[in-house]
């Protein structure tokens, strides 16, 4: 091989590399991801049990603007931040990675990055579409089998959650990367099949309320669903309000922008007809 093959072979390679390994971000979002860090060592949070971070941290995003599909910003598989806009996903991913830094006593915007590659891609590493975590369950999942969390719904009282996973495999016109890529869909395919083979738990609508009391401030909430193929079709962050009850720090689409939701979880949900109970995850 001669010098300038050699050379071209060595551009391509780091071309390849720099496309693969793509950060997508602003630098409002690097503006945003600092004033939280600097609200944080003004609460003096560091020192707090992580919980009370993630609930922190959480309302402190009370107000900013809806926007779906933000990770979807690129045609290949990049590692996208949008701070200045959240959907119900990426409110509570922010939080999550947000707090652990802060509990890590690592604020710099590049930890920050690493830490939303470490929550959004199987084993922390992306590697393309199919190595993000696209379904709440298996994000759960994920985040328990690497000591990042435990899924507690068992625990406080779940019963089992049985169901068939597929609605991305079975609507590919939904999903850009999936429309029309066969080999991506029958990759995708093979991880609902995994998904679905799990045993989940969940705490039904009409049993929330009887054990909300062991439910903790900061735990992640998914939502489970009626939609066939689907685990769960929103998530939120619990916040136990003055009252005592559990209420859903959330970003819904109706609302538009992040909120409290109105109603304690159980009587929120139990005014969705598509919604069916919860999952909760507790931060390590």
């Amino acid at each position: 091989m001669n010098k300038l093959n050699f050379l071209l072979l060595f551009l391509l390679l780091l071309l390849i590399t720099f496309i693969t390994n793509a950060q997508v971000y602003s630098p409002d979002d690097v503006a945003v991801c600092r004033n939280k860090f600097e609200l944080a060592y003004k609460m003096e949070l560091s020192g707090r049990p992580i919980n009370e971070i993630v609930e922190q941290v959480g309302l402190s995003f009370i107000g900013t603007d809806y926007q779906a599909h933000t990770l979807e910003a690129t045609d290949m598989e990049s590692l996208i931040v949008n701070l200045k806009v959240l959907d119900c996903y990426t409110f509570v991913e922010a939080t999550v990675a947000l707090a652990r830094c802060i509990k890590n006593n690592d604020t710099s915007f590049n930890a920050f990055l690493k830490e939303i590659e470490n929550l959004r891609y199987r084993n922390g590493i992306i590697k393309g579409y199919s190595s993000r975590l696209h379904y709440f369950s298996d994000w759960i999942y994920e985040m328990q089998r690497r000591g990042i969390g435990v899924d507690v719904t068992e625990e406080i009282g779940g019963i089992p959650y049985n169901k068939k996973i597929n609605f991305m495999s079975t609507h590919t016109k939904s999903y850009k990367q999936l429309a029309g890529n066969k080999k991506l869909t029958d990759s995708i395919a093979v991880i609902e099949n995994e998904i679905s083979l799990r045993e989940y738990f969940y705490i039904p609508q009409n049993m929330i309320e009887q054990i909300e009391d062991k439910i903790k401030s900061g735990d992640i909430i998914g939502i489970t669903t009626n939609i066939p193929g689907l685990d769960i079709s929103h998530t939120g962050i619990a916040l136990k309000g003055k009252d005592g009850r559990i209420y859903l720090l959330h970003a819904p689409d109706v609302g538009k922008k992040v909120e409290i939701s109105k109603l304690p979880l159980a009587e929120y949900i139990g005014s969705h007809s598509k919604q069916t109970g919860v999952m909760v995850l507790r931060i390590n």
